[in-house]
């Protein structure tokens, strides 16, 4: 079990009723970016779908902080990367399989759901 601070109601609440999120990582970057986000026992997990060395994933890894913007609600955050052979990835892979089923979504949930994007999965913490 995670020893962390929870996430507010509203915001699990906000991410049952959204597929996307919107995130700002570091201290370099001015604006919030959408990604998809999952909630798996009570925890929160995103997955860099381009894997891209500037993209925010790698930001998150390097400043090991940031924000989560819902509605108009701001967080602030830390992050750690999942290990690629943690057995949660398996949950959270079914998580994205349930949570983007819309017809144009399907196609990259089922994309973000196999084995080789377990590297590139990181857990969310709130401050």
């Amino acid at each position: 079990m995670n020893n962390k601070k929870s996430f507010p109601f509203e915001f699990y609440k906000f991410l049952d009723e959204n597929t996307l999120v919107e995130i700002k990582s570091g201290k370099n970057r001015n604006k919030f970016t959408e990604i998809w986000m999952v909630n798996v026992d009570q925890r929160i997990f995103a997955r860099s779908w381009n894997k891209n060395e500037n993209g925010w994933m790698n930001d998150f890894l390097k400043n090991k902080s940031g924000q989560i913007k819902f509605g108009e609600e701001i967080l602030n955050i830390t992050v750690k990367k999942l290990e690629s052979n943690d057995e949660l990835n398996q949950k959270i892979s079914n998580a994205y399989l349930e949570k983007y089923t819309q017809e144009h979504n399907i196609e990259y949930a089922k994309g973000i759901s196999q084995p080789e994007y377990n590297n590139y999965t990181i857990e969310f913490f709130i401050n």
